[in-house]
């Protein structure tokens, strides 16, 4: 028995998508710009996409972008809103809690002059809106700060930061990481009041290697790659036909009957967190309320439906997933794009975990397609590994019934 439990990293792509691609790759592989009937059929899923992106966005066709992925997205966004903007100041903002896709772009800017302010989060993950309010200057050109935090689950009050900016500085630019948040949250971007968001198609059941990026009407944005002039020259090079077919085919489904898929990955998700809240040494991360994207009044922090942190006391993170492994349970200890670089989560840090939690955290997150009977094995494997695995502690190992 299988059971997947790792759909912030990447999700199963839908046989639907596989089909679309398939059949563009077979029947319609015509390059885009080509001026006869094979481009023509091509340049047409193009524009589909747009149409359908544009759909759900509740955005302009010509504002689409598409990309390689997310991290070209945020890339493009960053990078190219700032260089585009410097004359106007050089002035940054941020959270300390972003994917690595927005940070390593914000150390390059800072290596090209840029100042770079890191709001802090509360014990939730959520911003400081009262530091964001703060550190909002004249010379303030771009505010990034993520949709759903990919660790922790956390929804960031999207809408009450981008009404702070604006009050402020209403020049400045707002770009939001929404990649974790596209297809599990409703996110009409100039009800936002936000200028760029990027989104990622494997988080959402698409294929690897796709991505969009929503740029408002006369937003400045210097493209990051040169050559044919594609896509209006924001971002050159032959479109990925099959594969942003594939995207939008995905979005399409994502988003069909969506209010009652998220209320019954909401149900989910807080089924395992009552599970495994029962569970001896255990500590659920982030917020735990059904995720807006502005504040609540009751201030509780907000949550999306697929991802839930739980730390385990006196187990190791990467003991524990191999564990779970073993039994058919796929999860991650963190973020999968450094997975292979382990280090100790930022994130974790940021909201103030207790320090022999943070090699003790695994991340949990579901899809559509996740069922009840998943949530009860992942449970009964955790309940089973866990009183094991605790014998063994990291200041020595078992042997013949003795610690030596």
């Amino acid at each position: 028995m299988e059971i997947y439990m790792d759909n912030a990293a990447t999700t199963r792509v839908y046989s639907e998508v596989i089909d679309t691609v398939g059949k563009v790759m077979r029947s319609d592989y015509g390059n885009p710009s080509s001026l006869h009937m094979k481009g023509v059929d091509a340049e047409h899923y193009i524009r589909c996409a747009k149409e359908t992106f544009a759909k759900i966005l509740k955005v302009d066709e010509k504002e689409i972008i598409f990309t390689s992925g997310g991290t070209e997205s945020n890339n493009t966004a960053l990078i190219g809103a700032a260089m585009a903007n410097r004359r106007s100041g050089q002035h940054i903002i941020t959270t300390c809690i972003e994917h690595a896709s927005v940070y390593e772009p914000m150390m390059y800017l800072e290596k090209q002059g840029f100042e770079i302010t890191w709001l802090p989060v509360n014990d939730h993950g959520i911003v400081n809106l009262d530091a964001l309010k703060e550190a909002v200057r004249p010379d303030t050109i771009l505010v990034s700060v993520m949709c759903v935090n990919n660790e922790i689950g956390t929804v960031q009050p999207i809408e009450d930061v981008a009404a702070i900016v604006k009050s402020c500085n209403p020049s400045a630019l707002i770009h939001v990481d929404a990649i974790q948040g596209f297809g599990k949250l409703v996110l009409h971007p100039k009800k936002l009041g936000i200028d760029l968001l990027s989104i990622s198609g494997h988080k959402f059941h698409g294929p690897k290697g796709t991505g969009v990026l929503w740029v408002r009407d006369r937003v400045k944005v210097q493209p990051l790659i040169l050559g044919g002039g594609q896509q209006k020259a924001m971002r050159s090079g032959t479109e990925n036909v099959p594969g942003i077919a594939g995207m939008a085919k995905a979005a399409e489904m994502e988003y069909t009957d969506l209010e009652n898929k998220l209320q019954h990955l909401y149900e989910l998700r807080t089924y395992f967190i009552d599970e495994v809240e029962k569970l001896e040494g255990t500590v659920v991360n982030g917020g735990k309320k059904r995720g807006y994207l502005r504040m609540s009044e009751d201030s509780e922090a907000c949550a999306a439906p697929h991802v839930v942190s739980v730390s385990f006391a006196d187990v190791r993170a990467e003991v524990l997933l191999h564990a779970l492994e073993e039994a058919g349970v796929y999860v991650s200890s963190g973020s999968a794009c450094s997975s292979n670089h382990p280090a100790i989560s930022g994130t974790l840090k940021a909201i103030g975990v207790q320090k022999c939690y943070l090699d003790a955290t695994l991340r949990f997150s579901f899809s559509f397609d996740t069922t009840k009977e998943d949530i009860d094995e992942c449970v009964a494997q955790l309940s089973r590994l866990l009183p094991m695995l605790r014998r063994y502690t990291p200041g020595g190992r078992k042997k013949g019934g003795k610690r030596v």
